[in-house]
């Protein structure tokens, strides 16, 4: 009888494993399925369906049971009318939506959005960009702006949005548009730029620590963290942010020449009120009241890419959650 009762707990014992490594692998395999099926695409959503069943929920709810006949009547009799009348082709709106960050790495998708924009759009067709951005690297801004670029070189119209804030970085991109349009209080310029780097040779010093750095050129590293730094050393670290400004000034001036570029390329920011005055701006509007009236006219898309998770993240976050599900027992 002992022995039946540890056999028992023997085969509890080695199921119990089976069936966690078959659910483990079952689940590795699933993942890796999965991914391959899922790759990158791009989300098209119609704006003017949207619009269309926003308008309807509302009346539904708002109208009385008369009322809402009649606009289902009036909504009818406007689908007959233009099956009838002869269609005059609308043009094509496509909006992007770019929330950048210090990195400027929503560009990545940004890059594929327009190289898909550009394999259908004309010169009849529009690209609104809602941007939303405080700025960053040079590098990477820089390479945003060049990819707005492209639709301008194409000879279509760029509407870049700014309903928040567009600044330094930011503003780079957006002065690539032929329209910029803001909301009156969102912040634009900050056409300045800042370097800034902690020194910790002092601590390193009272805690007997050395630092060695070893370059070759005389201008390898200007500024350093843990070392000590010279007044040469920050002469020229201070000529390379003047010549960084200067062509950040140069590229907004070619691209936004009604501006004074001695007037807006001082640091500072200004709410869209103040910026128009400066000509940082076309427009004060919402990209929602801009959008909800090019509708009337226009057939608006939303383009979304999209890039799935590598399986190597999904498989690091599946192992990450059986990790913490075990120590929580």
């Amino acid at each position: 009888m002992e022995f039946l009762i540890e056999y028992g707990m023997f085969l509890a014992k080695f199921l119990t494993i089976a069936l966690i490594l078959l659910f483990a692998i079952g689940a590795i395999v699933f993942i890796v399925l999965r991914a391959k099926g899922d790759g990158e695409h791009l989300n098209i959503k119609n704006i003017n369906e949207k619009y269309e069943a926003m308008s309807f929920m509302l009346n539904s709810q708002v109208l009385g049971k008369k009322e809402f006949k009649k606009y289902l009547k009036k909504q009818k009799q406007n689908h007959k009318e233009k099956g009838k009348t002869v269609s005059v082709e609308k043009k094509n709106i496509y909006v992007l939506d770019f929330k950048g960050d210090i990195k400027a790495s929503t560009v990545s998708s940004l890059r594929e959005e327009i190289t898909a924009i550009l394999t259908i759009a004309d010169k009849k067709d529009e690209v609104v960009v809602i941007l939303e951005s405080g700025g960053g690297t040079v590098h990477g801004y820089g390479l945003g702006a060049s990819q707005l670029k492209r639709i301008r070189d194409k000879g279509i119209m760029l509407t870049v949005a700014v309903d928040k804030v567009a600044a330094s970085g930011g503003y780079m991109m957006a002065c690539v548009a032929n329209n910029i349009i803001a909301a009156p209080f969102a912040i634009l310029g900050s056409i300045g730029v800042l370097a800034q780097i902690p020194n910790f040779h002092k601590l390193l010093k009272k805690l007997d620590i050395d630092f060695e750095q070893i370059t070759a050129g005389d201008y390898k590293r200007t500024l350093t963290m843990f070392g000590v730094n010279s007044d040469k050393d920050r002469e020229k670290f201070k000529e390379e942010l003047e010549e960084t400004h200067h062509l950040f000034k140069e590229f907004v001036k070619e691209n936004r020449e009604i501006i004074d570029i001695h007037k807006i390329a001082t640091g500072e920011h200004w709410y869209g009120k103040r910026a128009i005055e400066l000509n940082l701006v076309d427009e004060l509007i919402t990209s929602d009241d801009y959008l909800s009236t090019a509708a009337k006219e226009a057939n608006i898309f939303e383009i979304k890419y999209e890039r799935k998770k590598p399986v190597s993240e999904k498989l690091i976050s599946f192992g990450a959650n059986i990790l913490s599900a075990i120590d929580g027992r």
